[in-house]
């Protein structure tokens, strides 16, 4: 596979590459484009970004291992900050009371220092992925108050403290807002109460002072939602905790959300007067079979194959309609660069995603940029080009 600037040389079949380059001229990227830069394009995405925000790929246990060595290959090569996807949640660091496994963790600071990027810690706070025995007693019965805070105080000093001046940015508390704006009622508002939130700021700004701290869900195009992690942070901030920025998971669809909606979603937050941050970035294709329960397409999947669509390969049409896609959504975060600081993208190749596996389980996805090969998809080719836009835009004009 070979690059040149705007008009891109293809050895990944003959479709493929006239599908790609189909999809470049429909978003106005054809050879002799006037924006096209005259020294050669950046091939890589930190490098097409490079000026607008930092680009990062959450990072799954064969790649930290090291057993995913074309996995790991692409990281290297195209981003400059990851996420773990497991590795540092509650359930796998301390399965068991005080008894902490770091081995997986350890392993995944050290493969993002190698690589000089920015490493983000994922997540210290959540309702999924917590042991039991966090939220029980002795008995099997609710923890007292004081027992929690205690527990999440001593997991949160343990976990940050160790990766102190090495994990430049923590998702603190993640998902604790409901879809109509109040907050979620976990066994963390439960039995602690809503201080719960302010509390686990407090502790991770302790064991490390100087590491950015992030509030992180996801809808935030849903307006009641928006309104209330608004609500939430401005709360935080009024009493003086430490939140630096705001996760935007940006789990999409084809058709969900509207352009405007993230428009509108990145201003309202922005309005916070804190960072923000894409986290957890992909673009499900696949049909959400809306109105079946999960359990009943899972049995029909295993039974005849459907609805599994895609299962031997997206369709052209397809690629090109997830091209377009995320290059719409691209375009809007590159608009919002001054308050936007990281986009990161939930997986590195096909194969990798959580989406084969939710909602329903067994289904063949296509939400990233590489397909299950790590070779570059045309929703690649959109991606580096808007970002190649912006950039000779701004070099035009002397701007960012």
């Amino acid at each position: 596979m070979e690059f040149s600037g705007p008009c891109r040389t293809f050895r990944r079949g003959r479709a493929l590459g006239r599908l790609a380059g189909a999809v470049l001229v429909a978003a106005g990227w054809g050879c002799g484009h006037p924006s096209a830069s005259p020294s050669p394009a950046p091939t890589t995405l930190k490098a097409a970004f490079a000026g607008a925000f930092v680009v990062g790929a959450a990072i799954n246990g064969r790649q930290i291992a090291g057993s995913d060595v074309a996995g790991d290959s692409l990281i290297a090569r195209h981003f400059n900050t990851i996420s773990p996807e497991n590795v540092l949640k509650w359930e796998s660091v301390e399965p068991r009371p005080g008894q902490f496994s770091f081995d997986a963790a350890d392993r995944y600071v050290a493969f993002g220092e190698r690589n000089g990027m920015t490493v983000i810690g994922h997540t210290l706070v959540w309702h999924n992925q917590t042991p039991r025995w966090v939220f029980q007693d002795a008995a099997g019965k609710p923890a007292s108050r004081d027992t929690l805070i205690a527990r999440m105080r001593s997991h949160i000093f343990a976990v940050v403290g160790r990766y102190k001046g090495r994990i430049r940015g923590w998702d603190v508390v993640n998902e604790a807002v409901a879809e109509d704006g109040s907050l979620r009622q976990s066994l963390w508002l439960r039995i602690i109460g809503p201080e719960y939130i302010g509390m686990a700021f407090r502790f991770a700004h302790e064991a490390d002072p100087a590491a950015e701290l992030h509030y992180n869900d996801f809808s935030v195009e849903a307006k009641a939602k928006r309104a209330g992690i608004i609500r939430l942070v401005r709360s935080l901030r009024e009493q003086g905790v430490p939140i630096t920025a705001i996760g935007m998971q940006e789990h999409q669809k084809l058709d969900w959300p509207t352009v405007g909606a993230i428009d509108t979603a990145i201003v309202e937050l922005a309005s916070t007067g804190l960072r923000l941050m894409v986290t957890e970035l992909d673009v499900d294709p696949l049909p959400s079979n809306r109105g079946q329960r999960t359990e009943v397409v899972e049995q029909e999947l295993q039974r005849t194959g459907a609805p599994d669509p895609y299962r031997t390969g997206l369709p052209d049409s397809m690629q090109v309609t997830l091209a377009h896609r995320y290059g719409e959504i691209v375009r809007v975060y590159l608009a919002h660069r001054n308050v936007i600081s990281r986009v990161t993208f939930w997986g590195v190749a096909d194969g990798d995603s959580w989406l084969n596996n939710f909602p329903v389980r067994g289904r063949t996805n296509y939400p990233l940029l590489f397909d299950r090969r790590g070779m570059p998809k045309p929703a690649f080719d959109t991606v580096l080009h808007a970002a190649i836009g912006v950039r000779d835009r701004g070099r035009a004009t002397g701007a960012r």
